[in-house]
C-alpha cells in the first residue's frame, strides 16, 4: 500500500524550483502546463505530483519529476528543434519536450519518440491524445539504440531515458553538429547522467554530470538485443 503524501502541482513546482532542479522559464512553464496525471495509470493519478518514479507496467516507470526537470534542463531544447527521445514510456517526457519545441503547435518543432514495448507506445499515444500533444510527437515502435535508422545528422537534440552501457554510435551519427545528447551511462545498477555535445567540426565533448538510476536500455547497443521477440 502506498502511503506517500500527495502534494499538488503547485507544491511540487515550488519544490523543484527551490531545490534548483527547474531553473529556466521554459522548463518550468512546460512542467506547469503538461498534466502529469494524464501520463500515469489511472489508479495512480492521485500520486502524479509526488516526486517519485511511478510504475507504468511492463517493468517500466515514469521518471520522478525532479529527474525530468534535470534531464530537460541538461538537454536545453530550443523552440523549433527536432528532438529524438529513446524510451517513450508513458509519453510524459515527450510532452514536456513538445511543449518547449513547439509551444503553440505551429508545426515548428517536433519530437520523435521510440519505444521498444508496443503496449507502452499505445499507452503513450492515448495519453498524448488526451493531453493535446499528439500533433507534436511522432511515435515509433522499435529499437531506440539504433535511432530512426538514418545515417545522417537529423536531430538537434537526443535524449535517452534508459541506462546504456555506452553511448550508442548510431545515435551519435544522427545528432546534428552543434547538437546535444543526454544519456545515462554506466552499469545496470548505477549510471552517470552524461552530456554529449557535437561540436561544429563533428568532434564530441563529453561531460559526466550526476549519478542516477534508470531502467536498462534494451536493444543492439543496450544491455540486450531482440531476436524473434525474445531478450538475449
Amino acid at each position: 500500500m502506498i502511503l506517500w503524501e500527495t502534494p499538488n502541482k503547485e507544491e511540487l513546482l515550488e519544490s523543484l524550483v527551490s531545490m534548483g532542479y527547474a531553473r529556466s522559464k521554459k522548463v518550468l512553464r512546460a512542467l506547469e502546463k503538461v498534466p502529469r496525471e494524464l501520463f500515469v495509470p489511472r489508479e495512480l493519478a492521485k500520486y502524479a505530483y509526488v516526486d517519485r518514479p511511478l510504475p507504468i507496467g511492463y517493468g517500466q516507470t515514469i521518471s520522478a519529476p525532479h529527474m525530468v526537470a534535470i534531464m530537460t534542463e541538461a538537454l536545453d531544447p530550443m523552440e523549433c528543434d527536432k528532438v529524438l527521445e529513446v524510451g517513450t514510456g508513458s509519453g510524459y517526457q515527450a510532452a514536456i519536450l513538445a511543449e518547449i519545441v513547439d509551444p503553440e503547435s505551429r508545426g515548428c518543432g517536433i519530437v520523435v519518440s521510440i519505444e521498444l514495448v508496443p503496449q507502452l507506445s499505445f499507452f503513450a499515444k492515448n495519453n498524448l491524445e488526451r493531453s493535446g500533444y499528439i500533433d507534436r510527437v511522432y511515435l515509433v515502435i522499435g529499437d531506440g539504440s539504433l535511432g530512426v535508422g538514418a545515417e545522417r545528422e537529423v536531430f538537434d537534440r537526443i535524449i535517452i531515458t534508459a541506462a546504456s552501457p555506452k553511448i550508442p554510435e548510431p545515435l551519435v551519427s544522427q545528432l546534428k553538429k552543434g547538437g546535444r545528447m543526454v544519456i545515462p551511462v554506466g552499469s545496470q545498477e548505477m549510471q552517470i547522467l552524461t552530456i554529449v555535445d557535437k561540436k561544429p567540426d563533428g568532434k564530441l565533448e563529453i561531460r559526466r554530470d550526476i549519478p542516477c538510476v534508470f531502467v536498462p536500455l534494451r536493444g543492439v547497443h543496450g544491455y540486450s538485443y531482440i531476436i524473434s521477440g525474445k531478450d538475449i
